[in-house]
C-alpha cells in the first residue's frame, strides 16, 4: 500500500479512501531521546563555548596555535572517520546497529572533555601545545563513534512527521540547557568569595567533571529505552550493491553536496561564537553579562520551537530553512552597524544589544529543527537511489568534510584575534581582566557580529540548490515505502520457510 508524503497508509472502504497515519515511537522513547540529547548537549555546549577561551587564557596557547590544533587534528580524522563509518554501517548486534555507540564512544569523549580543562603547571609552551593536540584527537575519536547516536533518529521511525515531533521535542528540551551558562557567573565570583583559594581554571575543571557525569547517565538511560525500527539491508544486499558503487552514489549526490555547502557556511558562525566570552568580558566589563543577556534572548524560543513543525508543514522544509537563514544574516549585519555602545549609557546599551541578539536568534531553533529534517531527506534520497541505508559512511563523509571546514573555522577563529592584536590582560592572581584598547574592542565586536552574518546568509542561500522537495520528495517517499514493505514481506517469508522446514524435519 503506497504512502503519501506524510507517511500515511491508504485504506479502501465502502465510502472511499481514508487516511490513517502509522505511528512507531512510544512516548517513553520520545522522552528518552530528549533526555539523552539534553545531557549530551550540556557537555558539548560547555566544551564548545569555553574550550578556546580556556586554552588561550590559561593554557597559554596563541591564536595561531589554537587554530593549528584544529588543522592538524583533521589529519587523524582523515583516517578515523571513514573507518568509523564502515564499522557503524556494518554493525549488527542484539541491541541494534546504532544504540551500542552511545556507550562505546563515552570513554574517549568523557576523558578528553576533562583533560581539556587541566593546566599542567610544569609543561613548557611546546609541551602544552602537544598536550592540547593529543587531547583534541582523543575527543575526535569519541565524537566519530558518537555519530551512531546522531543517526539513531533516522532509524527510530520512517515516519517523517514523527521525526519532526522528535526533533521539535529535543530542541524544546534543549532550550533548558542553561547549566553551561552558569559557568561565567562562577568564574566571576567564586575566586573572590574564596579569596582566590579556588581559581578560575579550577572552576572550569569542576564543571567539566559534572557535565561528563551528566552525559554518561543520559547515554546509559537512552541505550536501554530507545529502539531501532527502519528495516536494514541484509549482508547479501550490501555486498550486491558494492562498497565502491555506494561511494560513487554518495560523492555524486546533489542533496549531500548542498548540505555540505550550507554546513560550511553555517560553521562560520562558530568564529563569532568563539568570541562570545571575549566580547562580554572585554566590551561589557563582566563575563557574567553573558548569562544576564541569555535570560532574555532565549525567551522567544520557548514559543517558536514547539510551533516549528507547523511552520515547516505550512511553508515547506526548504523554504523555511532558506528564509530563516537570510533573516538572521540581515539582523546580524544591522546589529553590527548599530554598535555595542550606541547611546553611551551602560545599561541602555546593554538592553539594546540584548534586544538585537534576541532578534538575530529568532530563527535559530527553526533552523535547528530544519537541519536534521533536511539530513533525513538526504538519507532517504540516497536509500531511494541505492536501495540500502549507508548512513554511517555518509555521515563519516559529511563528518570528514565538516571537520575540514571546522579546521578552517578553528584556524580563522584563532587568527582573527591575532589580526586585531588581542592579548589577554591578567591581574596579579592570574585571573583575566577586561581589555581597554578601543581598536581591539572594536575588532572583537566585528568578529562577534559579522562572522554570524556571513554564516547565516551563506547557509540560507546555498539551500536554494537542495532538490529534495515538492513532487520529487512525494514520489521518493511513496517508492521507499513500497520497497521497505517488500523487504519486510520477503524477510517474513524467509523466516516462515525456515520454520516450516524445521517443523517438517522435526
Amino acid at each position: 500500500m503506497p504512502a503519501n508524503e506524510n507517511n500515511t497508509v491508504q485504506l479502501e472502504n465502502g465510502s472511499g479512501v481514508q487516511q490513517k497515519e502509522k505511528r512507531y515511537v512510544r512516548p517513553r522513547e520520545i522522552a528518552a531521546y530528549a533526555i539523552t540529547s539534553y545531557t549530551i548537549n550540556n557537555l558539548t555546549s560547555f566544551v564548545g563555548s569555553t574550550k578556546q577561551y580556556f586554552m588561550m587564557s590559561f593554557l597559554g596557547l596563541t591564536g595561531k596555535q589554537f587554530g593549528l590544533i584544529g588543522t592538524i587534528s583533521t589529519v587523524w580524522d582523515a583516517l578515523d572517520d571513514p573507518l568509523s563509518g564502515i564499522i557503524i554501517d556494518r554493525c549488527r548486534t542484539r541491541w541494534g546497529r546504532l544504540r551500542p555507540f552511545l556507550i562505546m564512544s563515552m570513554p574517549f569523549w568523557a576523558l578528553a572533555s576533562v583533560l581539556f580543562y587541566m593546566v599542567p603547571g610544569s609543561f613548557t609552551s611546546g609541551q602544552r601545545f602537544a598536550y592540547a593536540l593529543i587531547t583534541t584527537i582523543i575527543y575526535g575519536i569519541g565524537f566519530s563513534y558518537l555519530s551512531g547516536w546522531e543517526l539513531l533518529l533516522y532509524n527510530m521511525t520512517p515516519n517523517t512527521n514523527e521525526r519532526s515531533t522528535l526533533i521539535a521535542t529535543q530542541k524544546f528540551v534543549n532550550l533548558f540547557t542553561w547549566l553551561p551558562s552558569l559557568v561565567p557567573v562562577f568564574v566571576d565570583f567564586v575566586p573572590g568569595v574564596t579569596k582566590n583559594k579556588v581559581t578560575q581554571p579550577e572552576v572550569y575543571g569542576g564543571f567539566s567533571v559534572f557535565f561528563v557525569i551528566l552525559a554518561i547517565l543520559g547515554a546509559v538511560y537512552g541505550f536501554f529505552v530507545m529502539r531501532e525500527r527502519v528495516s536494514l539491508a541484509s549482508k547479501d544486499e550490501i555486498n550486491q550493491n558494492g562498497f565502491f558503487k555506494s561511494i560513487k552514489t554518495i560523492l555524486t549526490s546533489r542533496p549531500l553536496a548542498v548540505l555540505l555547502l550550507s554546513s560550511f557556511f553555517g560553521g562560520i558562525k562558530s568564529v563569532g561564537g568563539a568570541s562570545e566570552d571575549f566580547f562580554w568580558l572585554n566590551c561589557t566589563g563582566r563575563l557574567s553579562n553573558r548569562l544576564l543577556c541569555s535570560l532574555f534572548t532565549g525567551l522567544p524560543n520557548y514559543v517558536i520551537t514547539p510551533v516549528a513543525p507547523s511552520i515547516i508543514k505550512r511553508f515547506g522544509l526548504r523554504t523555511t530553512a532558506i528564509s530563516a537563514g537570510v533573516f538572521s544574516g540581515a539582523a546580524y549585519t544591522l546589529l553590527y552597524f548599530i554598535g555595542y555602545k550606541p547611546t553611551g549609557n551602560y545599561w541602555l546599551d546593554f538592553a539594546l544589544v540584548t534586544i538585537g541578539l534576541t532578534v538575530c536568534g529568532l530563527p535559530n531553533h527553526i533552523m535547528g529543527v530544519c537541519d536534521p529534517l533536511l539530513k533525513g531527506d538526504m538519507f532517504d534520497y540516497l536509500e531511494w537511489q541505492t536501495g540500502i541505508r549507508n548512513e554511517g559512511i555518509v555521515n563519516a563523509a559529511m563528518g570528514y568534510v565538516n571537520k575540514l571546514s571546522s579546521s578552517v573555522h578553528a584556524l580563522l577563529s584563532g587568527v582573527v584575534f591575532d589580526w586585531i592584536k588581542f592579548k589577554p590582560q591578567k591581574d596579579v592572581f592570574g585571573n583575566v581582566v577586561p581589555h581597554t584598547d578601543p581598536k581591539v574592542l572594536k575588532g572583537i565586536w566585528g568578529i562577534f557580529c559579522l562572522a554570524p552574518a556571513v554564516a547565516r546568509f551563506g547557509y540560507g542561500l546555498s539551500l536554494l540548490l537542495f532538490n529534495v522537495h515538492g513532487k520529487t520528495k512525494e514520489r521518493m517517499l511513496v517508492e521507499l515505502e513500497q520497497h521497505r514493505n517488500a523487504r519486510s514481506e520477503m524477510k517474513a517469508a524467509e523466516l516462515e520457510k525456515i520454520e516450516n522446514t524445521e517443523n517438517s524435519n522435526g
